[in-house]
């Protein structure tokens, strides 16, 4: 069964020709296969190719959901319609394997996307090919990782100040000032069995823009630590602290640094794809106590999972509208305020009850707290 390209809008890459399977691809919405069937009927409109949609490309190791969608659609989440160009041939749109050449064909003001087989008697197709790159089974990233797999488990928020009260560092190795890798820290409190931790600053509330109200607790990631000895009360009756190592260290740990469990590793793929009905909100905080950001940083947002958003959701960033003045009309100028414009995008990838955190994907001006984002 042929598979092309249009399986990278929907999630994975496979780059080895192992009999292994497949990680489980995240299931197909009906909205969304309803809108790769319209699109099979009729093809995409050629207004809805990207300017610059090559004829031919050669999915190669390394691509993107996001890039991919956006070599051949102007809206790169909008990959249910890239499926649809392809329906037939794409059964399951999960899977794609590197060096498969695919061909984009306009006719009568519409455009489809196929698994060249062969060209014109003129043009010479060389047949393609998989290179093998080992035994794993690879899924295939929504955007780079590198802009967001640091954040997986270390940008976290508290939904309320649980960290108050969770195990803390009490003392240091001979009496250190600042911790790092390797050495070891004491900590009281109930650590129990639990082995592997994560240590955080003090966190800080994160007020909504909107109301004031405290949505969450944000606290600094400081790194990770491992339980070496577990802790209890002397002979005397003496509390004895914790045991525990720096395993790895972003920030230099201190006396006072919460500690909160390491959680599994989350490799889920992240598939972008639009809210499903209308969602607005705004601009929380920028990670990392910056006043502005800008493309490839971390911004919080004053929505979450009880509001409809999900991880993968594609939202639309704008800036306010500036203030002008009418002065062709008889009479005493007007103030007037233009119409906000859309100047980014971000891209939602963790979700919390009352709040999220995206990935800005692009963006025109410096975004801050305050901003406004709403469904593409």
């Amino acid at each position: 069964m042929p598979i092309s390209v249009l399986g990278a809008a929907l999630g994975v890459l496979v780059l080895a020709t192992s009999p292994r399977p497949a990680p489980a691809a995240e299931p197909v919405t009906p909205e969304q296969q309803s809108a790769a069937q319209q699109v099979a009927k009729a093809g995409v409109p050629l207004a809805e190719l990207a300017p610059d949609a090559p004829g031919t490309y050669t999915v190669k190791a390394g691509d993107t959901l996001w890039g991919l969608s956006g070599l051949f659609l102007q809206r790169p989440w909008r990959w249910p319609e890239l499926w649809g160009m392809n329906l037939e041939q794409v059964r399951n749109p999960h899977l794609i394997l590197p060096g498969q050449l695919l061909l984009l064909t306009r006719a009568n003001g519409q455009a489809r996307l196929e698994v060249a087989t062969s060209l014109a008697p003129a043009t010479v197709m060389l047949s393609p090919r998989v290179r093998d790159a080992g035994p794993s089974v690879v899924p295939i990233a929504a955007v780079s990782p590198r802009f967001i797999e640091g954040f997986l488990n270390e940008a976290v928020i508290f939904d309320d100040d649980q960290l108050a009260a969770a195990p803390r560092i009490a003392a240091t190795q001979e009496g250190r000032v600042l911790l790092s890798k390797g050495d070891v820290a004491y900590v009281v409190g109930d650590v129990g069995s639990q082995r592997d931790w994560r240590l955080f600053r003090q966190p800080q509330p994160l007020l909504d823009p909107d109301g004031g109200q405290i949505l969450g607790y944000e606290a600094n990631h400081v790194g990770t630590a491992e339980l070496e000895r577990e802790g209890g009360t002397n002979e005397r009756g003496e509390t004895v602290p914790a045991t525990l190592r720096i395993t790895s260290a972003k920030l230099e740990g201190n006396v006072g640094d919460r500690l909160a469990p390491l959680p599994p590793r989350d490799f889920a793929p992240h598939v972008p794809h639009p809210p499903s009905r209308p969602i607005a909100g705004r601009i929380v905080s920028v990670y990392g106590e910056a006043v502005n950001a800008g493309q490839n940083q971390i911004v919080a947002l004053n929505k979450g999972r009880i509001d409809g958003l999900e991880r993968g959701h594609v939202l639309a960033l704008w800036r306010a509208g500036a203030q002008a003045i009418d002065r062709g009309q008889a009479g005493p100028p007007k103030a007037l305020r233009l119409p906000d414009e859309q100047h980014g995008t971000l891209f939602v990838f963790r979700v919390f009850e009352k709040m999220s955190y995206a990935l800005i994907i692009e963006v025109k001006e410096p975004v801050s707290r305050g901003d406004r984002f709403t469904q593409p």
